[in-house]
């Protein structure tokens, strides 16, 4: 990818779309030379649909409830994803472990976000449980989509601080505003050709990056 070549985005949702909003603001303002050419939600009527709608990005939604079994679902959405001839495939909030078969179709060019500061807390509840676990500061990274279960190759990371009296709710609206930087941004990287995958390790301008990514600036605005 070239910063002369808009490249093209295939988002997959399953709920509210925050993140999706944040690629479409971004390539709305240049921020990101990319666009998003199709948004597929294994969920129909949520709400991540009708932002894409609202932008004018063709939509499809793709049950998984009516296949017979994960192999079977991820093969008919990696037909569905693979027709927009995506240069990069983002999950965006997308609430389904995919496949070996899907991940290898497309590996090198998917990205994931997950909220915490990986390889801390993979899964589900990570706000809670940095909280819980007494932790000092919580996060966000970006990664490259692997067969390991939020265990791909970290491409950028931001924490936050966590505060006295924080919730789990507190926390993540506070790594939310984060999320929005810096998911858009690692894909401008890729998009532009400074960012790759290379033999397993993700590298920035020809530098391999650290195995938690790049550092994002800790500075943001308490909210």
């Amino acid at each position: 990818m070239t910063s002369g070549k808009r490249s093209r985005l295939v988002v997959l949702i399953s709920g509210s779309g925050s993140n999706l909003q944040a690629f479409i603001d971004a390539t709305k303002s240049n921020q990101l030379n990319a666009d998003i050419v199709g948004v597929l939600s294994n969920k129909a009527g949520v709400l991540g649909l009708e932002r894409a709608q609202n932008a004018g990005i063709p939509t499809e939604v793709l049950n998984h409830k009516a296949f017979a079994d994960r192999a079977s679902f991820d093969a008919e959405l990696a037909e569905r994803v693979a027709s927009y001839q995506p240069d990069l495939v983002i999950l965006a909030g997308f609430m389904r472990i995919l496949t070996p078969e899907f991940v290898n179709r497309f590996a090198g060019h998917i990205m994931n976000i997950h909220p915490s500061l990986l390889p801390k807390y993979p899964g589900l509840h990570t706000h809670q449980r940095a909280i819980d676990a007494g932790d000092r500061k919580a996060g966000a990274t970006v990664h490259f989509v692997t067969c390991d279960l939020d265990g791909g190759p970290a491409i950028i990371q931001a924490e936050v601080p966590i505060l006295n009296g924080d919730t789990a709710d507190t926390l993540a609206s506070r790594i939310l505003i984060q999320e929005h930087q810096i998911y858009p941004l690692a894909a401008q990287w890729y998009c532009e050709g400074k960012l790759r995958l290379q033999n397993g390790v993700p590298h920035l301008n020809d530098e391999a990056l650290p195995d938690t990514g790049f550092p994002f600036s800790t500075a943001f605005t308490e909210q």
